[in-house]
């Protein structure tokens, strides 16, 4: 595989296979260990679930309604598809300016920091069509090791 520096990010000339290999704790990961979805029969994991959740309460004024972009900010169903998991993560917590275009850090945002994995989840789902536009109507129970760690980000222990 061969990194691309652009603009500060790293991107991949091929994305990762996306599809899961392992399961910890209810969140599904990629052979490289990267978050990611899993879709069986209509059924989405927990954190896609609730990524679309998040990406709408937060993310789709700008992105669009799908992730797919709009004239005020790009698609991030693109973006995800050569973005690695690291860089999605630092442009989310600490913003990004590109031309005219800008993109509000919200690491602070505990809306948004708190399912950062769950927003990613979600776009990946979306970059390969293996969730339509609407929301999902079968998911995975809420795993226990998520409200745990939701409580926790949240400030709630």
């Amino acid at each position: 595989m061969i990194l691309v520096a652009s603009g500060g990010l790293a991107f991949a000339e091929d994305a990762a296979d996306p599809a899961a290999v392992k399961s910890e704790d209810g969140k599904y990961l990629d052979k490289e260990g990267n978050p990611t979805f899993k879709v069986t029969d209509g059924n989405v994991d927990w954190y896609t679930y609730s990524g679309y959740r998040r990406y709408h309460s937060e993310c789709h004024v700008c992105h669009g309604p799908d992730g797919m972009g709009s004239t005020y900010a790009p698609a991030l169903t693109d973006s995800v598809k050569t973005m690695s998991y690291s860089d999605f993560l630092g442009v989310v917590a600490s913003g990004r300016k590109n031309g005219n275009s800008v993109m509000p850090a919200l690491g602070d945002n505990q809306n948004v920091a708190c399912y950062m994995d769950d927003l990613y989840i979600y776009l990946r789902a979306r970059a390969h069509d293996a969730v339509g536009r609407t929301r999902p109507a079968k998911h995975e129970d809420k795993p226990d090791a998520y409200t745990k760690a939701e409580s926790s980000c949240m400030g709630k222990n």
